[in-house]
């Protein structure tokens, strides 16, 4: 086990992945975890920890974790510093956990150490931690999380306030890399959880009705939190007008959360055929899906089926298979060209194995499978699924360990669900052998 390794795990690019780990914790595996801990994998490590901590397992829950702290991965001492505060023991935690030297930590630092600091009741200090770095995106939004619920929204709104301000001069100004631009998002979301959702809706709509914003979240932040207070004529004049792009999907919900889905489809209607790009669409497609028109639904989405862009074919037949009306799914797939099936190759060959096995038509998606090229991409693990769904467990498994390009996971996850997670865990490789496998390595 080394540092590159660990980060090659963290970036999500292999190793144990979450749906593994998931499956351990859900079966109650935590010496499994455990065991998988001391090989290296540090998804394990961490799901590990935290299941011996619910249990007041803290020291051994810590044991857990010693090697990686030893190796000095990072997130391994704030997990740990996690377990001890836990345990009661709040001065040694926040002790092992402070930089040395605060002006020099990177902002991921400075952040868990804040919410460390949060955690052990210590909010002023976290923000102190915090208010040197206010000047970026992400560590304001971090101030706003932590201190939810901490009583010190008038602080944190006194913070925001220049920043905001800033965003506002900004946009007529001609300066569009500022690097608060969610500082007005930011600034509605505290004056709202403080009791002051009037004041909220009349700072940040003036601000949206004079251009004085520079990204689309404020858009989608002011149509929220029209949503969510009931303002329906502000709503609607966002959802109608210059800004109908992002707020008429609001609007509509509002409007059939109010029993007015009839208006709600009218106007969506009416949008959609004077929109060139197909924006309007989708939010038209769930409305009547959530009524049980399926076909109308259907039929909404179908201009786009064969668009390169805003193409909803893939969506439409999530839709369907919700529903449970797969052999529907199944003749709107079929109805597509040789073009688009040799443009979209594995898409379309793995989907429509996928909604036969939904239909119970396993032998006939075993069949189909078989006629198709060996290596198309994702053609194993979609017959492996059809081969445990048909009782075939064994040849499922022998297929996945056959094919070298499908990852030694899904080998495991399959054992485990079938009572075999010693078996899993044994049959792993190292993570040295699975980064070495690894087209990401």
């Amino acid at each position: 086990m080394n540092i590159d390794d660990l980060e090659w795990q963290s970036r999500g690019l292999g190793g144990y992945p979450r749906v593994l780990v998931d499956l351990l914790v859900e079966q109650g595996h935590v010496e499994l975890l455990v065991r998988a801990a001391s090989k290296g994998a540090w998804s394990c490590a961490r799901a590990a920890a935290g299941q011996l901590c619910k249990t007041a397992e803290f020291e051994r829950a810590l044991g857990v974790l010693e090697p990686f702290v030893e190796l000095g991965w990072e997130p391994a001492r704030w997990a740990a510093a996690g377990i001890v505060l836990q345990a009661g023991r709040v001065q040694q935690a926040l002790d092992w956990a402070r930089p040395d030297d605060m002006g020099l930590a990177s902002e991921r630092t400075c952040r868990d150490f804040a919410e460390l600091l949060v955690k052990a009741g210590q909010v002023d200090e976290a923000i102190t931690v915090l208010t040197p770095r206010l000047d970026r995106s992400w560590p304001l939004s971090v101030l706003v999380e932590l201190t939810e619920g901490q009583n010190r929204d008038e602080q944190v709104l006194e913070l925001l306030a220049p920043r905001a301000e800033r965003v506002r001069s900004a946009r007529g100004e001609q300066r569009w890399d500022l690097e608060t631009g969610n500082a007005q998002d930011l600034q509605a979301q505290v004056l709202e959880r403080a009791g002051r959702a009037d004041e909220a809706v009349r700072v940040l709509g003036a601000d949206v009705a004079a251009g004085r914003f520079l990204v689309q979240n404020t858009l989608t932040a002011y149509a929220e939190l029209l949503q969510r207070n009931g303002r329906m004529q502000e709503l609607h004049e966002l959802g109608t007008g210059e800004h109908a792009h992002v707020g008429l999907p609001y609007y509509a919900r509002a409007l059939e959360d109010r029993g007015h889905a009839d208006e709600a489809e009218t106007i969506l209607r009416r949008f959609i055929a004077a929109d060139e790009w197909d924006r309007f669409r989708w939010p038209l497609i769930e409305l009547l899906g959530r009524q049980g028109r399926i076909e109308e639904a259907v039929e909404v989405g179908r201009p786009t089926f064969d668009h390169h862009d805003s193409c909803l074919l893939e969506s439409v037949i999530h839709l369907l298979a919700e529903a449970g009306r797969f052999d529907d799914a199944l003749a709107i797939l079929e109805e597509r060209d040789p073009e688009y099936i040799d443009e979209h190759p594995s898409w379309f060959h793995t989907t429509r194995i996928w909604l036969l096995g939904e239909a119970g038509r396993n032998e006939e998606a075993l069949a189909y499978a078989a006629m198709l090229p060996t290596d198309l991409h994702g053609l194993t693990s979609s017959t492996a699924w059809i081969l445990e769904k048909s009782g075939h467990v064994e040849e499922a498994l022998g297929l996945l360990r056959a094919d070298t390009d499908v990852d030694a996971w899904e080998a495991a996850a399959l054992l485990i669900r079938h009572g075999r997670a010693d078996e899993a865990i044994d049959s792993m490789p190292s993570i040295a052998d699975l980064r070495a496998a690894s087209r990401w390595g």
